[in-house]
């Protein structure tokens, strides 16, 4: 991204801007970019809007950020509210408040500590997830590694490797008070180790069943293992 000659944009207070390419902007108040942006830095503090699409190096949100189509960025960090009204194209996305996505996210890396919710598809290299999420197409990557702490739905998953575990509570005091499980039409990858879901069928080589897990069909081609405390209506080596 060519930085020469690129001035910067604050808006502070209650104001408004049009877009354009900047080094660095920065919205703290209650600001709204009227159209395309494009800039190196992107911090929202404050409740900001961009009525079109953003390109940018690295954005954060800490107040309430709305970009209402694309947002590209090589690192975005969500620790406030986020909503993106098209796709979201990142390389890497932290999301610890919420992150709203009207259209399919295309990532490396995923992490998920606060809510993150996903119109269409989500795609990533890896999708880390330790808390609350709804992707309502396919969750798609390499390394799936989800550690429930409340309700999490995807239509389907797919990867290499996908491990979906039931989160401890802390120190066994504090337990969740909404329903803790994942839940989905399909399951499919080569290594698959799940605890506390809710699957129609799950394919794989590796499979093991955990406790809490219901499961319409299972198919593998490797090893199955099924905890006591599951349930599996069928099961077939294929």
């Amino acid at each position: 991204m060519d930085m020469k000659k690129r001035g910067d944009l604050s808006i502070n207070g209650f104001g408004s801007a049009n877009g354009g390419e900047f080094h660095k902007v920065i919205i703290n108040g209650k600001g709204t970019v009227t159209n395309d942006l494009e800039c190196v830095e992107f911090d929202c503090n404050g409740s900001g809007t961009v009525n079109g699409n953003v390109k940018t190096n690295s954005a954060k949100v800490n107040g309430t950020g709305k970009i209402k189509g694309n947002l590209e960025c090589k690192k975005l960090i969500v620790d406030g509210t986020a909503k993106i009204g098209e796709n979201l194209y990142v390389e890497n996305f932290k999301v610890a408040g919420k992150t709203t996505v009207g259209g399919r996210v295309k990532a490396e890396e995923i992490r998920v500590k606060g809510r993150l919710i996903v119109e269409g598809d989500c795609e990533a290299e890896t999708f880390k997830a330790e808390s609350l999420f709804m992707i309502g197409g396919l969750l798609n990557a390499d390394q799936v590694d989800i550690k429930i702490f409340g309700e999490c739905k995807a239509k389907e998953i797919g990867g290499q490797t996908i491990l979906i575990k039931q989160k401890p509570a802390l120190m066994g005091l504090f337990k969740p008070l909404i329903q803790t499980q994942l839940e989905t039409d399909l399951i499919e990858g080569d290594k698959i180790e799940l605890e506390n879901t809710k699957a129609a069928v799950v394919r794989g080589n590796q499979i093991t069943i955990g406790a809490k897990c219901e499961i319409g069909l299972v198919e593998y081609t490797g090893e199955l293992s099924v905890d006591k405390k599951a349930i599996v209506k069928e099961s077939r080596k294929v």
